[in-house]
């Protein structure tokens, strides 16, 4: 199981004081095992964005510590930013990240919500996931009105706060503590200085939409007249077509022949089906889990879409991007790029650089760093400032691996030495890398001149597993002298006494199955590659079949050595149904290999013979 790990990422209404900052951010880097991602302040919103991860409890007492030091440096009453904000810390979630669900997000975020009323008596609101109160769950809502609202709204009872005092604080004002899903602060950049043409766009594809105009003069929001609800003449337009039904009953199945529920669409709006007697009408935004919004960056010299994406399994980057320019086009207007604010999930960058490959007819089968440095360039990321993937990109996949990310003249140099390890089974799971390396580039290197679909894709997935298995097996050279490694230290293990001489026979034991697991787990690999190198044999360009050929070679000898690894260690175990599960295993995927390596040398001899 995963250990637990959560992330962080409160705002701070600073962003023009680097010593503010600063001392915020040594309250965080004051708690052991929180690892401090990412600094992002903006001088035009005067906020900053920080990000940070940990074990819950070390995450909980930073983010504490954090919210504290921003109470004492930050005076909200001289503070005025282009973004949305009621406090010194504005808002503060809690994100699940691996071992941990969104429920116990939400209780760290109730008891440093209570720990922040208790001890700092501040007002503190719940919200997202961890809302006591259901319209509490949008943040845009729980802020409404901003910091000059807080007189009035903390002397309501509807607005009393879920801890501290119902009462104005007006250094610090409120903080919003909560649970949420990963959110990518995602901006668009337009080549304009006028936030109604930024605004236009943002309500265009925003989940919550716009409001329906009639007699509009032009793509822009402002034209034309509000289209209303007047139930009292029987007029119930649709926000989706324009069209008029005759009452909510007829109006309501309308919605649902479009796929979408009115009911529930007037809720997130916040309004009463019964009463929307001179409400305007809603037309429903292009993307779910969508907020977005327009405002002026002096410091770019340029108007930004600003953007929410709360789960780009439902809205990627990439689609959003590419509706913000189709809409920019209309307007006579131009995407010159994006940014990301914080951090943005690895696999959502990868699934953008897997389309723009896709648009560009290339294949996907390519290193991991090369399709992300597609989705960077394709969304304009550096269009405004740097991005670093290393640093923006979280669980992005690293090898840490101290003989896997060696020169290849160190690595043989290591392997020449007189230690043990590195050795037999590391070197198998290096020459294996290659041989799925060798598919990758065949599979590669035809795919562009191939026209049939089902060839083309045939090619890709070829390319894709290779890469998979590639990584796989680079992963193992590490793993591979790690799990002999074991073995060594339970023989150094004491044994003066019966009972230690008992642990330590024992741990030799498992140490041993270890180092049998990890090379049999490379011979699957292997296995795995050879296949791919016979595919790529058989189905990549004619130049290239003896580019296939050595892959199955290499494959075949790195098949054959991993096995060897695994049977000179059976010797050493003594659990006798594991060691015959094992053999039989080991001995099954010699033979397959000893299959595929034949097929692919007729293969390459045919091709030779008619080359």
């Amino acid at each position: 199981m995963s250990r637990p790990i959560v992330e962080c990422v409160p705002n701070f209404s600073e962003g023009r004081d680097p010593k503010k900052i600063e001392t915020i951010l040594e309250a965080i880097r004051g708690v052991e095992g929180v690892d401090l991602l990412d600094v992002d302040p903006g001088f035009d919103t005067h906020r900053t964005v920080v990000t940070f991860v940990g074990a819950p409890e070390a995450v909980a007492e930073a983010a504490f510590r954090a919210i504290r030091r921003a109470a004492e440096v930050i005076d909200m009453r001289k503070h005025q930013g282009a973004h949305p904000r009621h406090g010194a810390t504005d808002v503060c979630p809690f994100v699940p990240v691996s071992g941990v669900t969104m429920e116990d997000c939400a209780r760290l975020a109730e008891q440093v919500g209570e720990r922040v009323g208790r001890e700092l008596d501040i007002p503190v609101y719940l919200y997202d996931q961890a809302a006591k109160i259901p319209a509490r769950r949008s943040l845009a809502h729980v802020r409404q009105g901003e910091y000059e609202a807080l007189p009035d709204k903390l002397g309501r009872p509807e607005w009393k706060p879920d801890f501290g005092p119902a009462e104005f604080r007006p250094g610090p004002g409120v903080v919003t503590i909560g649970a949420r899903e990963f959110l990518i602060a995602y901006n668009v950049n337009l080549n304009s200085r006028d936030r109604a043409h930024a605004n236009d766009i943002a309500f265009e594809i925003r989940e919550k939409g716009r409001a329906l105009r009639e007699g509009q003069t032009g793509l822009a929001y402002q034209s034309g007249e509000i289209v209303r609800y007047a139930p009292s003449e029987n007029r119930w337009p649709s926000g989706i077509t324009g069209e008029v039904f005759a009452n909510l009953e007829a109006l309501e199945i309308h919605y649902r022949e479009h796929g979408l529920d009115l009911r529930r669409e007037l809720k997130a709006l916040g309004r009463d089906p019964e009463d929307l007697e001179g409400k305007s009408v809603f037309q429903p935004g292009r993307f779910k889990n969508c907020r977005a919004v327009g405002w002026v960056i002096p410091e770019y010299n340029r108007a930004q879409i600003s953007i929410n994406l709360t789960n780009t399994q439902i809205t990627p980057t990439h689609a959003v991007l590419e509706a913000c320019r189709e809409l920019a086009r209309e307007r006579g207007l131009i995407v010159t790029g994006s940014e990301v604010v914080g951090l943005i999930p690895y696999d959502a960058l990868r699934e953008s650089g897997e389309y723009y490959l896709g648009l560009q007819g290339q294949s996907r089968g390519v290193p991991s760093d090369d399709v992300l440095e597609t989705a960077i360039q394709s969304l304009g990321l550096r269009d405004v400032g740097e991005f670093d993937a290393q640093k923006s990109v979280l669980g992005r996949p690293e090898r840490t691996g101290s003989l896997a990310t060696m020169r290849a003249c160190d690595f043989a140099d290591e392997v020449s030495r007189s230690s043990p390890a590195p050795g037999g089974g590391s070197v198998s799971a290096l020459v294996g890398s290659l041989a799925a390396s060798l598919a990758s580039m065949v599979a590669n290197l035809t795919f562009p001149d191939v026209v049939a679909e089902e060839e083309k894709s045939a090619l890709e997935q070829i390319a894709i597993d290779a890469q998979r298995i590639k990584d796989l097996l680079l992963d193992a050279i590490d793993a591979d002298t790690n799990a002999f490694g074991d073995v060594l230290t339970a023989r150094r293990l004491p044994q003066d006494t019966d009972t230690e001489r008992q642990e330590r026979a024992a741990a030799i034991q498992r140490g041993f199955q270890t180092a049998t697991e990890v090379p049999l787990h490379s011979a699957e690999l292997c296995l795995e590659a050879l296949r791919l190198c016979r595919a790529a044999a058989e189905s990549g360009k004619p130049a290239s079949v003896t580019d296939a050929g050595v892959g199955a070679l290499l494959a075949h000898a790195a098949l054959q050595g991993a096995i060897y690894n695994v049977r000179i260690n059976l010797n050493e175990i003594d659990e006798a149904d594991w060691v015959t599960t094992v053999r039989e295993r080991a001995s099954s995927l010699a033979t397959e290999g000893d299959r595929l390596v034949g097929e692919s040398r007729a293969l390459l001899d045919r091709a030779l013979e008619t080359h």
